[in-house]
């Protein structure tokens, strides 16, 4: 995300959209009531009366919408703004939906940007110009690859096949594991060019095995290519390499993994010390301590009301915010947790008893 101006009087912000996490950070950031501008399409009022509407050419013209309605499609890469048009060269009052992708420029303006707004637009602007790194967990019969860039996991593939005799030479055991690592070759092998980084893991010899194959084909993949143990394969097997720090040299820059790793220490932080909060209460308690050193929100309370003091708050205090996203496992586990969650600079003992399931 690329901040093009600035407008501090009338709260008018240009930015220009640059990675597909960006698409997510502004279908946040953008709320009803807002006003967006963006270069958009729509047919000409002033050909003639008698023309049907199918039929009147299309212009190119930059409009303002009063925001009514934001959509994400996370799958085809935009987002939809609708509402009536408010500023452009015709049709006002009538509504338009605005269909922004990457390398869209758009205008925002907000009666007051709120926390959580700043720290998503501090977090598109440090993280401009996704990496793509490919994420393979892999073990006999169950594999799963991923995309992860910055604030999107995509998904690539799910392998998963019933492999006959893999503890015997006999039978079709050894055609199966032949097919099946061929299939994951191909795979692995169609993603490469475009990846900055290729990690394959798992918890057997199949990740060794893959990369032995891989470097032999293309010996220029050496520089790109890491390997890791861990305990689960497929999709488990991705949440705990994300989990466990042991790709953090390749993963840093990832807020997806950020996320993983924020969660997973608020979980450990509750149960082997005192220097986690949760729920809004306990959160509340201790930042009026001075406490709070990362705050986890979950997307789902960026507008609720009674959140906003406290993340401006924890914000005047140096306090780190940081926004989970809802879908993916990382969302789950805080949302259990009563949806937001902060790691503490010191202990912190709350002043009601925390309910034993948290």
């Amino acid at each position: 995300m690329r901040v093009l101006h600035q407008d501090a009087k009338t709260g008018l912000l240009r930015i220009r959209l640059e990675t597909p996490s960006d698409l997510w950070r502004v279908a946040r950031l953008v709320q009803p009531r807002d006003r967006v501008g963006a270069s958009t399409t729509r047919r000409d009022p002033e050909a003639p009366a008698d023309t049907p509407s199918a039929q009147r050419e299309r212009r190119r013209v930059w409009l303002t919408v009063a925001v009514e309605q934001v959509e994400f499609h996370g799958f085809t890469r935009h987002v939809r703004v609708t509402g009536p048009i408010v500023e452009g060269p015709f049709d006002q009052g009538r509504h338009h939906t605005l269909e922004l992708q990457e390398g869209d420029e758009l205008t925002i303006q907000k009666p007051e940007f709120t926390p959580s707004d700043r720290a998503l637009l501090d977090e598109g602007i440090h993280h401009r110009g996704d990496q793509r790194i490919v994420v393979a967990s892999v073990d006999w019969g169950e594999s799963t690859i991923v995309r992860v860039r910055d604030r999107s996991i995509e998904p690539v593939a799910e392998v998963n096949r019933s492999i006959s005799g893999k503890r015997y030479r006999e039978g079709t055991g050894p055609k199966d594991r032949k097919a099946y690592v061929a299939e994951l070759m191909g795979l692995l092998e169609r993603e490469l060019p475009e990846a900055q980084a290729l990690i394959i893991s798992g918890p057997g010899f199949l990740k060794e095995e893959l990369s032995k194959q891989l470097l032999e084909r293309v010996p220029a993949a050496k520089s790109k290519l890491r390997v890791y143990p861990t305990a689960e394969s497929g999709g488990a097997g991705i949440q705990e390499l994300f989990r466990s720090g042991r790709a953090s040299e390749v993963l840093s820059e990832s807020v997806a993994v950020q996320e993983a790793d924020l969660v997973e220490r608020l979980v450990t932080a509750l149960g082997g010390g005192k220097r986690a909060a949760i729920g809004l209460e306990e959160v509340r308690e201790a930042e009026s301590q001075g406490a709070v050193e990362t705050l986890l929100v979950h997307e789902a309370l960026l507008r609720d009301p009674t959140v906003q003091p406290l993340l401006d708050a924890v914000r005047a205090g140096r306090g780190k915010l940081f926004v989970v996203r809802g879908e993916g496992e990382a969302g789950r586990r805080l949302a259990a947790l009563g949806r937001i969650g902060a790691l503490l600079r010191f202990d912190f003992v709350p002043s009601r008893p925390r309910r034993k399931e948290a």
